[in-house]
């Protein structure tokens, strides 16, 4: 190509969908314990996401999971973006107070996260940014993580003093981690299919690319090893979707896809869809309304 497409800096990320083996336990937790609102449900699909905000940002489809599922490439964290400092303190205290596993919490430079996992362990990340002028963005673009420990006592310092345990308005997903197996193959989709840019590499373990000046929207790992490509039914990561500001955006990333003659799954005026070489369909959607309504 002559000149690589970039994706829109206004592209967000809108909704992750996961297979589930049990929708009752899962609801139910992504709703009590990680504090989201059930927005619609059936008998075999939820979806999750902020009342007030009207936006699913978590999917769950109950599939037939009765077969051994092995290990495959897809989820390695959901990661749902907070607004600020004290929403992340609310949550901590709220997890702590209720005895709520926290596997982990760290400052990465840009950020601080708290990791949990699900029923089906399914890794969940929550965080907030830190103002970019804290950002260590280098004079190429790209933006230095670090991973050290979190300031726990700060974070819950700022926290307010009536009790919280529900993810406040305008809470995003700001980003999805895979587990694959090739990041040279993933980063050439990412960055050459959909318009990524590369913002930071961990050796040859990890790669962080983003549309825009963002830190990451998408993360890639080997560190699970060599993982099978996944089939639609497995459990995990079914789908995620990123949120284009306009039609016109749309219409140039299709163009983009068709050119490289990279097969789409789904074509509309709203939405196309495609999958990545993990096996994750990517949904890419004109957006409909704002998020804070």
């Amino acid at each position: 190509m002559s000149e690589l497409y970039k994706m829109n800096e206004q592209v967000m990320l809108g909704t992750v969908t996961l297979n589930v083996k049990d929708l009752d336990v899962m609801t139910r937790y992504y709703e009590e314990l990680i504090g989201l609102d059930v927005l619609n449900q059936t008998d075999t699909v939820s979806e999750l996401g902020i009342k007030a905000d009207g936006q699913p940002l978590l999917k769950l489809v109950k599939v037939d999971a009765t077969s051994q599922q092995t290990m495959k490439a897809g989820l390695f964290h959901t990661a749902f973006l907070l607004p600020s400092r004290k929403d992340l303190g609310n949550l901590v205290y709220s997890f702590i107070k209720r005895e709520i596993p926290i596997g982990g919490a760290s400052d990465h430079g840009y950020s601080e996260a708290i990791y949990l996992q699900d029923p089906e362990n399914n890794g969940i990340e929550i965080y907030r940014d830190k103002d970019k002028s804290e950002w260590d963005v280098q004079e190429n673009g790209r933006i230095k993580g670090i991973t050290v420990e979190m300031d726990a006592d700060g974070v819950l310092a700022s926290r307010d003093e009536g009790q919280v345990d529900k993810m406040p308005s305008g809470t995003l997903i700001g980003h999805v981690h895979l587990s694959v197996s090739d990041l040279e193959q993933n980063q050439e989709f990412y960055m050459d299919v959909l318009g990524l840019g590369l913002k930071d590499m961990f050796g040859d373990q990890a790669r962080f690319l983003a549309a825009g000046d963002y830190h990451h929207h998408i993360g890639s790992n080997t560190w699970r090893g060599a993982l099978p490509k996944r089939d639609e039914t497995d459990l995990g990561l079914r789908a995620y979707s990123f949120v284009l500001p306009t039609a016109a955006a749309l219409e140039e990333l299709r163009d983009n896809i068709i050119k490289l003659g990279i097969p789409l799954v789904d074509d509309t005026q709203e939405a196309i869809s495609l999958v990545d070489p993990n096996g994750v369909k990517v949904v890419l959607e004109v957006k409909k309304k704002a998020f804070n309504v």
